[in-house]
């Protein structure tokens, strides 16, 4: 049997190579090779694995000549140097490896925050000129200080352990902590308002999405108490650079340590030179025992998938044989838009997640169903999540998370049930997929539709009076924007009704507000899917 051949083409720890060799897997050890796209075009077709860090670059045109690639495994957590969808198109399964950094980010924000506390970097530049400014750098305690944690999944959470060793106390933003969860680990769940109000620090740990860009704007810092410090060690992008700026110059903010930037490679920045300002370059994850884990970590997961075809921390495939595959693919495209569809809607913290399996569908391995379930669901609020590491992304904010297997009660022969419930409510939907292969929807909130899932949809929670379709298909008319097709349901005459409209393109932000301000609506939201 001819052993399988992996290319690593980024610098990658000499025990991932030795890993490799000692499961049976030849390697092409070529730590520079990343950065000449043309001679990895060239050879690219040679190998069944390609392992890298963030220097190669995965795009189509290379993947174009990857004729015998398998398996893409990225030593660390991003993988926005894949082009995922046409690693997807080929059949090439991509690996990361999404935990192996944690401890070192959050050690990383837990430095910049002392260093921020005393004045570190400026004391040290200072006292090496030949002067000595004892004055000059009067620092504040950390001890009995608020600590803010926006985001407190794996890394916020260590972060906030941290914090509690040295005597702060931690409050937390994160719509998917259960309250259960915020006292395991000893944080105060709050709002982010009441976090903007309280912190004397805020240090940011949540994935960039449309949902959290620029989260910490002008408007939530002239919510913060003068004198807050700001860490951001998860990515560029959360905090409107400019804005921390200015409220540096007013003094509203004391002092702020970045070490992820809008624009990277950063050689300037707005942030560059304030004297209350530390910069690090991106260096989250650079320890060596960080760097060991990961590169261990992919050429362990690598090697089984190549040897046994076992797939763990794939971000486009979920772990299933291929005897089952045919079967459950469907269902699986189904499961992530009913997931997503919930997550959507879904604006606080998610208590419990529900999944029915009815008919034919229960007899099939519904652990992976239920793990696209859970991608869709979080995927909205938290970008990175995939059908691997959405199960244990969710037990990390405490949301109960329950299988129920019956019989068909229904017309369908397969049916999925999600059940979302929150602080605030508890949301059911629905789907089925019938003979043409395609998900579609038949149930939202107890109201019986049938709809397939468009691109780009609008969902309308409305009463039920004459006057509404024409009002909302003039509206739509009057901006340009064509509907595809229309769904409707409802209780009863006169009663609570939904529309579900697929659109040709994005819907503009303006029009979405004039269809919420029709008298009949009360709910309006654009979905994509």
């Amino acid at each position: 049997m001819t052993k399988p051949k992996v290319l690593i083409s980024d610098a990658l720890s000499p025990a991932a190579v030795q890993i490799f060799k000692d499961r049976g897997v030849e390697v092409d050890f070529q730590p520079n090779l990343g950065k000449d796209k043309d001679k990895l075009a060239e050879i690219i077709g040679n190998y069944d694995g390609l392992a890298i860090r963030s220097a190669t670059k995965a795009t189509a045109k290379i993947l174009e000549k990857a004729t015998n690639l398998k398996v893409i495994g990225r030593a660390g957590i991003g993988v926005d140097n894949v082009e995922i969808p046409a690693a997807t198109a080929k059949g090439i399964i991509v690996m990361n490896t999404p935990f192996g950094n944690s401890i070192t980010t959050a050690e990383h924000a837990i430095t910049l925050m002392l260093a921020l506390a005393r004045e570190i970097p400026q004391a040290d530049a200072s006292t090496q000129a030949g002067k000595w400014e004892k004055n000059r750098f009067m620092g504040v305690e950390i001890t009995g200080k608020v600590l803010g944690v926006v985001g407190c999944g794996n890394i916020g959470s260590i972060v906030a352990d941290r914090a509690l060793g040295l005597r702060m106390k931690v409050v937390a933003f994160d719509p998917f902590l259960s309250p259960e969860r915020a006292k395991d680990i000893g944080v105060e769940k709050v709002d982010l308002d009441d976090l903007l109000k309280r912190a004397d620090f805020i240090t940011l740990h949540t994935p960039l999405t449309e949902k959290t860009k620029n989260i910490i704007d002008a408007t939530a810092i002239a919510k913060m108490k003068k004198g807050v410090r700001l860490i951001n060690c998860a990515r560029g992008g959360l905090v409107d650079e400019q804005a921390v700026v200015e409220a540096l110059n007013s003094k509203h903010i004391a002092g702020a340590a970045f070490d992820v930037f809008v624009e990277e490679p950063a050689t300037s920045n707005v942030l560059f030179g304030h004297p209350n300002v530390i910069c690090t370059p991106h260096l989250g994850a650079s320890t060596t025992e960080a760097q060991e884990n990961v590169a261990l970590q992919v050429a362990e997961q690598m090697s089984d998938y190549l040897l046994t075809g076992a797939i763990s921390n794939a971000v486009n495939f979920p772990s299933i044989t291929a005897e089952e595959a045919p079967k459950l693919k469907p269902f699986i495209a189904l499961a992530e838009k009913l997931g997503s569809f919930a997550g959507q809607l879904t604006e606080s913290g998610i208590l419990k997640v529900e999944i029915t399996y009815e008919g034919h569908v229960a007899e099939m391995k519904i652990k992976a169903i239920t793990s696209a379930v859970l991608s869709g669901l979080l995927r909205p609020m938290l970008g990175e999540v995939n059908v691997v590491s959405a199960p244990v992304v969710a037990k990390e904010r405490g949301m109960v998370v329950d299988e129920i297997v019956r019989a068909a009660q229904s017309d369908y022969e397969s049916l999925i049930t999600v059940t979302v419930a929150t602080e605030r409510q508890e949301r059911s939907v629905s789907g089925t997929v019938y003979h043409d292969g395609k998900p579609r929807l038949v149930d939202v909130k107890g109201i019986r539709v049938d709809a397939e899932f468009g691109k780009s949809m609008i969902y309308i929670t409305n009463e039920d009076k004459p006057g509404f379709i024409g009002k909302f298909a003039s509206l739509l008319g009057d901006a340009k924007i064509n509907i595809a097709t229309f769904h409707l349901g409802r209780v009863a005459p006169g009663s609570d009704a939904i529309a579900l409209v697929e659109v040709d393109g994005v819907v503009p932000a303006d029009v979405l507000a004039k269809v919420q301000a029709l008298p009949q609506v009360k709910q309006a939201k654009a979905l994509t899917f």
